[in-house]
């Protein structure tokens, strides 16, 4: 398509010589008559092709032929770790090569960052899932017994069987810690993190340094600083509550930091939206910014406790071991699921170990319940309602249309949405209700204009 400029005949009438050149679109002539040209096809970046598929094969093969080449036949090289590593580059390097012959510069760049991006994701997936069947398959003599979780290691000496002993004083005492480091942490964390989003300034500042700070704690640093000030220097005894003081150290920078960036994310319009409407700052925090951030402060409450649950450290300062039953939180020693895995696969008789790798297992069972819990109760996203609030917001506006759509009952409705106390509103209502003669009113949120007298 070309633009070009039609210009006035020479000869005209003087009006034409001095009009201005006007622009003038021509299209460019078809290849073949009767045809329209073909429109350029644009690929879907979400598909997969069959030539990836066969990209990323190739690379694969000649990258683990080439490299088992060069270990076995042409250089000394020798070790899984370097066998790995250098099958990994050849096969980036093969994927480039396969790639820049059907793409251009900008496309193989992605496709190799992808294929990086993704290996290093099914690395992570991989570690993980070494390390759960590992667990699970070290403590299968001592997971398939009931006794397991129901007996504590009290009556278990060094060489009884694994159908005497279990750990439920392990499973008690991490219950207790967690769940009192929760009820620390969670309403500390949520509001210093709305109080650095909502009050800034230099003593905010100062705050989220602190936090930053915090969050590479050592945890027997922690355990320490509980130790010297809850134990020494206040004269508490070893205990759970000690113990939870000292996850509360750990698990609230991780609560805070991660409550910080998640707040910090919430548009400002609605913040905007809320003050417009005469809200305070409270409540805008309260009904607006909370709710609209939960899916994410549950994560951050999820983080926190995942920092504080497998803590051994500062529960062996503060707590101390015992293989004994301990329900009171507040005096004599309780033990953690990490620390008796820890102190269980110390000991070389094969029992004990097992009863380690098992006491590990159930942590991780744990730790699972304790996430699908959170996402449960807090995964829902801003407005989404469960059924019984929903049934609840539907009884409330039937009753309002009732209410407001009795006759006669505006003064009586006045006076019950006025004020005092449900009693007086209740009868307010029931008179307004009875009398036959009361005054007519609009509807509610309609306005009348004042009548005016005529001389």
């Amino acid at each position: 398509m070309t633009v070009t400029t039609a210009q006035s005949p020479p000869g005209g009438t003087p009006e034409q010589r001095d009009a201005p050149a006007t622009a003038a679109t021509v299209l460019p002539a078809r290849e073949r008559a009767g045809r329209a040209p073909r429109a350029e096809s644009r690929r879907n970046l979400a598909s997969l092709r069959a030539t990836d598929v066969y990209a990323l094969l190739g690379a694969g093969a000649a990258a683990l032929c080439l490299t088992w080449l060069l270990f076995d036949r042409l250089l000394p090289f020798d070790g899984a770790l370097g066998f790995v590593v250098i099958a990994y580059t050849l096969f980036l390097a093969l994927y480039a090569l396969l790639v820049s012959f059907d793409e251009d510069g900008p496309a193989v760049r992605d496709r190799v960052a992808a294929a990086v991006v993704q290996s290093l994701g099914i690395l992570m997936l991989a570690a993980l899932a070494f390390v759960v069947v590992y667990t699970l398959y070290e403590g299968r003599e001592a997971l398939p017994h009931p006794n397991f979780y129901t007996e504590s290691m009290a009556a278990a000496g060094p060489l009884e069987p694994l159908g005497v002993g279990g750990i439920l004083h392990a499973v008690v005492g991490t219950l207790w810690q967690i769940g009192i480091a929760l009820v620390i942490c969670i309403p500390a964390g949520l509001v210093c993190a709305v109080f650095l989003n909502e009050i800034p300034g230099r003593f905010s500042r100062f705050v989220r340094t602190i936090v930053e700070a915090m969050t590479a704690l050592p945890s027997i640093v922690a355990g320490l600083f509980i130790y010297a000030t809850f134990i020494l220097a206040l004269g508490f005894d070893r205990s759970g509550l000690a113990a939870a003081l000292a996850i509360s150290v750990m698990m609230l920078p991780i609560i805070i930091r991660a409550a910080d960036v998640v707040i910090r994310l919430v548009p400002g319009t609605l913040r905007e939206a809320s003050y417009a409407l005469g809200t305070s700052r409270w409540r805008t925090v309260w009904h607006v910014v909370l709710p609209t951030s939960r899916s994410g402060l549950t994560t951050a409450v999820i983080l926190g406790t995942a920092r504080g649950v497998g803590e051994t450290s500062p529960v062996l300062l503060t707590a101390g071991y015992t293989a004994e039953l301990n329900t009171n939180p507040l005096k004599d020693p309780m033990v953690s699921l990490p620390l008796a895995a820890f102190e269980l696969v110390k000991s070389p008789e094969a029992t004990y170990v097992a009863r380690g790798f098992g006491t590990a297992a159930v942590l991780l069972v744990l730790v699972l319940i304790l996430f699908v819990l959170a996402r449960f109760f807090g995964g829902r996203g801003p407005g989404q309602l469960t059924r019984r609030q929903e049934h609840r917001r539907v009884r409330a506006s039937r009753r309002d249309a009732r209410r407001f759509g009795a006759p006669g009952g505006s003064s009586g409705a006045r006076a019950a949405t006025s004020g005092g106390s449900l009693a007086a509103r209740a009868a307010a209502l029931a008179r307004a209700g009875a009398r036959p003669d009361a005054p007519s009113v609009p509807p509610f949120g309609t306005t009348t204009a004042p009548t005016r007298s005529t001389p």
